[in-house]
């Protein structure tokens, strides 16, 4: 039996060691049709930039693999079958998983899928109006109409892709990059 909670518990240590969020930890089966391995994906970032270098992500990766490794040397199996590790940045249009992230992404589109009905709507995209600390209720604009959502029943969540977001996104830390080429509109 797979414990993805302790799995979990296990990362996040790890990402802390080096300084790093975790931002979500998945585990699933395929991922193109056909497909039968197992991945346990792992999204983590820099609090003070919200990216993760490719030398972040080998590093982690390595902590995570060598940690994971150990237990198991020890007879602590967490994961049972065998599976792809899968570390990166969360990405431009990242995964709302936390309830900080509707906070600090407020003003940028996102869509949302409840794990039940509300209303009767399960999938809301609009533009994130806030995020209430006290209720843990999610704010969100969807065609003209502010949905109060309980950040309970979210299931999942991301940003979409707009020239806001990018504009917003833009890398603080070009360090790990071939070349960035900017081009001027005309």
């Amino acid at each position: 039996m797979n414990d993805i909670a302790r799995v979990t518990e296990v990362v996040e240590e790890e990402a802390s060691s080096l300084g790093f969020d975790l931002v979500r930890v998945r585990y699933f089966k395929g991922g193109e049709i056909g497909d039968e391995e197992h991945t346990l994906q792992i999204m983590a970032e820099r609090p003070e930039t919200g990216q993760l270098l490719i030398a972040d992500c080998a590093a982690l990766s390595h902590r995570i693999s060598d940690r994971i490794d150990a237990l198991e040397a020890a007879g602590e199996v967490l994961i049972v079958e065998a599976y792809r590790l899968e570390v990166s940045s969360p990405g431009i249009d990242r995964p709302l998983t936390r309830a900080k992230d509707y906070a600090a992404w407020t003003g940028h589109e996102a869509r949302i899928e409840l794990t039940e009905l509300l209303g009767a709507r399960k999938r809301f995209r609009g533009d994130l109006a806030g995020f209430d600390a006290e209720t843990q209720t999610i704010s969100i604009e969807d065609e003209g109409v502010v949905y109060a959502i309980p950040f309970s029943l979210v299931a999942n969540a991301k940003l979409i892709l707009t020239d806001k977001l990018i504009a917003a996104s833009r890398p603080l830390d070009t360090s790990d990059v071939d070349d960035i080429v900017e081009e001027q509109e005309d």
